[in-house]
C-alpha cells in the first residue's frame, strides 16, 4: 500500500477541506499530467515564483537550469514551494459570486537538494526530457560533459504536500435557480497539434503525434 503524503500544519487543507487529498497516487498522476511547475523561493529576502519544466522519478521531482540561474542557486539547500495545476473547466454560475473553475492541483513543500552525482544528473536530464515526450531521451543526442558542467540540477522530495481538486457544475443559491442566466461548465484541455518538423531536416522520419497522458480521475465532488 502506498504511503500518503505527509500531513503537516502547513499542508492542511482548510478552505473547502473536502476537496483536499493526501493520496500519493493521485498526486503522482496530477504531477505527471502537468507540463509546468510554479516554484516559489526567496532571493535576497524577496519572494519570487517562476514557471519551470520538470521531471518526476518515483517520489522525486527534478528541476534544472543554468548554473547562474538565481532561482536555482537561491533554492539549493533552501525551503521551496512547488505547485502543479491542471485547469479542467470554467464554471459559469447564475450569480457572479458563485463562478468558479474545475481544477486539479498539488502543492509540495520541502528543501530542494542540489544534485552533485554525475550519473544522477544525467538521469535527471533524461527524466525531464521524457516527461515532455516519453522515450525522447533515447533518440536525442545525449548530454555532453560541457552541458553537464553548466547545468544545475535540484531535486525535491514528493513528501510533504497535498492535492486539491474541484469537479462538477455550478452551485448557485436556491433563490437564483430561476434566473434566466446560462449556467454550466466550459471544459478546457491541453490539446497537442500536429508536429511541425524543422525545415532544415532532410530524410528524418516525421514525429508521431503527441498523446497526452491519461487524466487523473477526480475523486471529490466540487461546490
Amino acid at each position: 500500500m502506498t504511503e500518503p503524503l505527509v500531513q503537516t500544519d502547513r499542508t492542511k487543507v482548510r478552505r473547502l477541506a473536502e476537496r483536499g487529498s493526501f493520496d500519493r497516487a493521485l498526486a503522482h498522476a496530477i504531477i505527471d499530467e502537468s507540463y509546468l511547475v510554479h516554484v516559489g523561493f526567496v532571493v535576497d529576502g524577496a519572494p519570487r515564483v517562476l514557471p519551470m519544466t520538470f521531471g518526476r522519478d518515483g517520489d522525486v521531482v527534478y528541476l534544472h537550469g543554468a548554473v547562474g540561474n538565481a532561482m536555482l542557486r537561491a533554492s539549493a539547500g533552501a525551503e521551496v514551494c512547488a505547485t502543479f495545476t491542471l485547469l479542467d473547466g470554467l464554471v459559469m454560475a447564475r450569480s457572479a459570486f458563485h463562478h468558479s473553475m474545475n481544477y486539479r492541483s498539488v502543492v509540495l513543500l520541502g528543501v530542494a537538494e542540489k544534485v552533485e552525482d554525475e550519473d544522477e544528473k544525467r538521469r535527471a536530464f533524461d527524466v525531464i526530457v521524457d516527461h515532455v515526450l516519453p522515450g525522447r531521451s533515447q533518440t536525442a543526442r545525449a548530454t555532453n560533459p560541457s552541458e553537464l558542467r553548466t547545468t544545475l540540477v535540484l531535486k525535491l522530495a514528493i513528501d510533504e504536500g497535498s492535492a486539491k481538486e474541484r469537479t462538477g457544475g455550478a452551485v448557485d443559491d436556491e433563490d437564483d435557480l430561476d434566473l434566466p442566466v446560462w449556467a454550466g461548465v466550459i471544459p478546457l484541455a491541453v490539446t497537442p497539434g500536429p508536429p511541425e518538423q524543422d525545415a532544415l531536416q532532410l530524410g528524418v522520419p516525421e514525429l508521431a503525434a503527441l498523446t497526452p497522458p491519461e487524466p487523473a480521475r477526480p475523486t471529490s465532488a466540487g461546490r
